[in-house]
């Protein structure tokens, strides 16, 4: 089946090596990706859980490229999310644009197709919530 795609980009008031320090401390996810927690759990492997407990979904990832201060690019291996997403950053007006993209396999076959028209706009707009928060983060000192 062919796969969907999201993305969304932001401005954020901070140099590069700043922003992609905040996009990749996977602890902090917490403060600005909509109910996600993430971790860390191993060299190249992100776990992050998506919901609130027992009603959510586990995301696993595989980092797959690693070029900081620009380009941070996984693989999502879970049951539900699987497919491509990558985080770049750049300097732009004195600070960084971030774009963030996905490139995703639905879950459920052809019901997942007839539901993604209205999933859509949901999904784009938390992608651009969750991204106007990280605007709003401060690199830990």
């Amino acid at each position: 089946m062919r796969p969907v795609h999201v993305a969304a980009a932001v401005h954020v008031p901070a140099p590069p090596e700043q922003v992609f320090a905040m996009i990749t401390d996977w602890e902090r996810h917490r403060e600005w990706m909509f109910m996600t927690d993430a971790r860390q759990v191993g060299e190249h492997a992100v776990e992050a859980y998506t919901g609130v407990r027992p009603f959510g979904f586990l995301d696993t990832m595989t980092i797959t490229r690693w070029e900081p201060p620009s380009l941070v690019r996984v693989t999502h291996t879970g049951r539900v999310v699987r497919g491509e997403g990558v985080i770049r950053v750049r300097a732009q007006d004195g600070g960084s644009r971030v774009v963030w993209a996905e490139r995703l396999q639905l879950p459920l076959g052809p019901l997942g197709r007839a539901l993604w028209p209205l999933i859509r706009p949901v999904c784009a707009a938390l992608v651009r919530h969750s991204l106007r928060k990280l605007a709003t983060l401060r690199p830990r000192t």
